[in-house]
């Protein structure tokens, strides 16, 4: 079911388990952060050890807007911006082939993470470096990457061509909060401002910080927030900061301290912004879904 490459590669990678071809370009017009993407693929070599188990409770709730007519055995995929490939195993036994793109070297370790996937590809390219086709994939996902992109609508729209017409979308962007009251909004203030000076420290420093944060900041809300559940106010604890932590494990909060706290680019979106967005790029059908993580959301190309 794959396709050929339709420009050679720029190089070779020599990767453990396995040659990667690389098409990452270095000019004035490419929409990509050299920097950003140095920052994720250290942080993806550090965290890439997932269960099973907790891969697929994760990945039940960002993709339960995905449905077997969308993604199916005859389905041939693309994962833009894969890093360790998670989301492309997850999906691998219901897709019929995926195509997992990252810019980061996170995929020397994806190969460790599919490892016996025999129905996933693993390519280096950018968002705008993509050596595919237009209209080649029956459904196409970016999750958690766009929006760490310079111009995050530029970005989008190039996924969406190598879409055929009558596929679909899926995409998980940052919120902007737009659902959360003022205090919510006021606490995420204050910790923006604390992403701002970590993200600037070199990067040994950088992942110290990030793991005081992990133990300091996350785990004390995380564990009030499970005590208030446990005793029975469930919907008190849903409406918590890190609400979505309760039932997480340390390593994965960690990982996403390093994800919040690590990151110099980081650019957030409303509904309103995320469905114009998709609907400019040429997406129609637009659904976001009303649960966390927010917003993710899909859309089928119609043009």
């Amino acid at each position: 079911m794959k396709k050929e490459y339709v420009t050679l590669p720029k190089e070779i990678i020599k990767a453990p388990y396995g040659d990667i071809s690389s098409f990452i370009t270095h000019t004035e017009n490419d929409n990509i952060d050299h920097s950003v993407v140095k920052s994720f693929g250290e942080e993806w070599q550090k965290f890439h050890e997932f269960s099973d188990a907790e891969l697929t409770d994760i990945g039940d709730k960002y993709f339960d807007i995905v449905d077997n007519a969308i993604v199916n055995n005859f389905s041939y995929c693309i994962d833009v911006g894969c890093g360790t490939g998670r989301w492309s195993k997850y999906l691998s036994n219901r897709a019929g082939f995926i195509e997992a793109v990252d810019p980061s070297n996170a995929l020397l370790v994806a190969g460790k993470v599919l490892e016996g996937v025999s129905n996933v590809r693993l390519t280096k390219a950018s968002t705008d470096t993509i050596p595919f086709p237009d209209e080649t994939f029956d459904f196409g996902m970016s999750i958690g990457v766009l929006h760490h992109i310079p111009n995050t609508p530029r970005a989008l729209a190039d996924c969406v061509r190598k879409i055929k017409k009558g596929g679909h979308f899926y995409v998980y962007l940052y919120y902007s909060l737009d659902n959360r009251g003022p205090f919510f909004k006021f606490i995420f203030f204050l910790v923006d401002l604390i992403r701002k000076i970590i993200s600037s420290f070199p990067s040994g420093i950088k992942k110290f910080f990030c793991d005081m944060m992990a133990v300091l900041l996350y785990m004390p809300v995380v564990l009030a927030g499970r005590l208030i559940k446990w005793m029975g106010f469930k919907k008190l604890a849903a409406k918590m900061p890190l609400s979505s932590y309760h039932d997480r494990s340390f390593f994965i909060i960690r990982n996403d301290a390093l994800d919040r706290f690590g990151t110099k680019l980081e650019q957030r979106f409303s509904r309103t912004q995320i469905t114009a967005m998709m609907q400019n790029a040429g997406l129609e059908e637009v659904k976001i879904s009303d649960k966390p993580p927010y917003w993710h959301a899909i859309g089928k190309r119609v043009r």
